[in-house]
């Protein structure tokens, strides 16, 4: 059965989570790779979301996340599609920008990525949070969406409740 993602809600739910980090005075940074900006995006579709988002990376190739603080360690070591450069990925966007939370995501979309062929699969995605200085990542594999945006709206929906959850 596939999961179905509704992109109207996934916005309502964004609105949500900003206002609520409106509400706790605490701050949010990304730095995103297959989603490519579109966390720091729903985020700021809220009235007041200056107040919270600090700044976000787009980070597409390995040269832009390592430009941006990731480590080329961690990309030779466990590739560009792993908890560990999520985790990388969430740990430099925080350092930058001095946030309470950062958000790395990377991952492969609808196809298999041409500049990492052996490694890409469809549909996995690695995604970490940090929380005030505590790193968790995960992992979720998506099932086939009709477009790219709808990959991003489903992965978008998968953070947003594992982050809205952790704030309460």
């Amino acid at each position: 059965m596939n999961k179905v993602y509704n992109e109207e809600n996934i916005r309502q739910d964004y609105k949500k989570l900003t206002k609520l980090l409106i509400e706790k005075g605490m701050t949010i940074t990304t730095m995103e790779s297959a989603t490519a900006g579109q966390i720091a995006s729903l985020i700021t579709d809220t009235e007041g979301s200056s107040a919270v988002l600090k700044g976000a990376f787009v980070t597409y190739c390995n040269e832009a996340k390592i430009m941006q603080g990731v480590p080329a360690e961690v990309l030779d070591k466990y590739s560009v599609y792993s908890r560990e450069t999520a985790e990388a990925m969430a740990r430099a966007c925080i350092r930058a920008y001095g946030a309470n939370i950062g958000i790395g995501v990377t991952g492969t979309m609808g196809n298999i990525d041409p500049a990492n062929p052996d490694i890409s699969v469809p549909g996995q995605v690695y995604f970490a949070i940090g929380i005030d200085g505590q790193i968790k990542s995960y992992y979720i594999e998506l099932e086939p969406q009709p477009t790219r945006l709808a990959y991003k709206i489903a992965v978008a929906k998968e953070i947003f409740d594992v982050l809205y959850n952790a704030l309460l």
